[in-house]
């Protein structure tokens, strides 16, 4: 059996990797931590029964592995705490996700307290750096945006198929992806009825995207990017536009994408067939709800001959593929498990 300790486990990320973690087959929870203590459904009422008991971090010992749901710096002096015990260590936050270090303190507007760490740090989508995950000691869990339009539009890039100075990107985000701590604008009453656009340019996961991207190009991807508060739970629905260097059509695009996921259990491409004599057409397309409470993420598309255009829509769970359970798949992954296991559950719609 695997021990792992959550660190942070008060907050939604936390909480939801210890929900999926007490049914996983292969590991044992070693300890659970917040600064404030007490018993675990004081902040998750849904894991009530469950006796875990939340210690002051100052408690935690050494395990095999260390998911970190914290805030930056925390998380950096964390890691350096546990990988110094020997434990491989998940950072479901900030700290580790950029390469180049000007970038960083930019975009997070502070300074890096140990920049060698991120140096080794692997980014955490496998679907691009499943064999440096494998082998890795300190993994950067991606942005719940980053992932939805990472894994949208990499087989486009990556084959040259769009130009990419010019990708445009809108992120929808249910509430979860605020956090726990209390915020006007996620507060039911003014959510409610509501659409919340914030932080309309220059949100951090931008500077994630267009890493990422650019390193599949080849070239400097830039990634024009606005995200979206919306009254929903759970969830992200990224609406990307990307434009053709050439000719293309629906169907090939389709069967791009399912060749370059291929191997990829938790990416599907989602195609139920248009309805010929529907006014209008919602079908071939992805909805949130559908990976609601899943480690899944479905990418859907459309092309726009006329204007050169296609449209593609990922969505994803932000505390799921987006988040606390991708984690728990680079967990498998780098502890040589079987990469499903313990996330093999669908969608919870309705």
């Amino acid at each position: 059996m695997i021990r792992a300790g959550i660190v942070g486990a008060s907050g939604y990320m936390g909480g939801e990797v210890l929900r999926v973690l007490m049914d996983h087959p292969a590991v044992e929870i070693a300890w659970a931590t917040s600064r404030a203590g007490g018993r675990i459904e004081a902040f998750h009422p849904n894991l009530y029964g469950s006796g875990i008991t939340l210690i002051h971090p100052d408690r935690a010992s050494a395990c095999d592995v260390v998911f970190l749901a914290l805030p930056t710096q925390a998380s950096i002096r964390a890691a350096a705490r546990f990988l110094a015990l020997g434990a491989r260590v998940i950072d479901l936050g900030s700290a580790f996700r950029l390469r180049d270090r000007a970038t960083w303190e930019r975009v997070y507007g502070q300074e890096h307290g140990h920049w060698a760490l991120a140096e080794q740090a692997v980014y955490g989508i496998n679907e691009l750096h499943r064999g440096a995950i494998e082998q890795a000691a300190l993994v950067a869990n991606p942005g719940c945006f980053s992932s939805a339009a990472i894994l949208a539009l990499a087989p486009l890039v990556a084959a040259g198929l769009v130009e990419t100075d010019t990708l445009v990107v809108t992120g929808i985000s249910g509430t979860a992806g605020a956090g726990a701590a209390l915020s006007r604008a996620v507060h039911h009453a003014e959510i409610g009825n509501n659409l919340v656009p914030y932080n309309v340019v220059g949100h951090r996961h931008s500077a994630e995207m267009e890493q990422e991207l650019s390193q599949l190009a080849g070239c400097p991807a830039h990634v024009h990017f606005t995200p979206v508060y919306a009254p929903l739970v759970r969830g992200i629905l990224a609406v990307c536009h990307a434009f053709v260097a050439q000719d293309t059509d629906r169907q090939a695009l389709l069967e791009h994408y399912r060749a370059w996921y291929r191997d990829a259990p938790f990416v599907q491409v989602y195609d139920q067939p248009k309805q010929a004599d529907a006014a209008w057409q919602y079908r071939p397309y992805p909805w949130v709800s559908a990976v609601a409470g899943s480690n899944y993420c479905f990418i859907g598309l459309d092309y726009d001959a006329e204007r050169g255009r296609i449209c593609v829509l990922s969505v994803l769970d932000s505390l799921g593929k987006g988040g606390a359970l991708v984690g728990i798949e680079n967990m498998n992954l780098l502890c040589g498990l079987a990469r499903s296991s313990g996330l093999q559950g669908r969608g919870l719609h309705p």
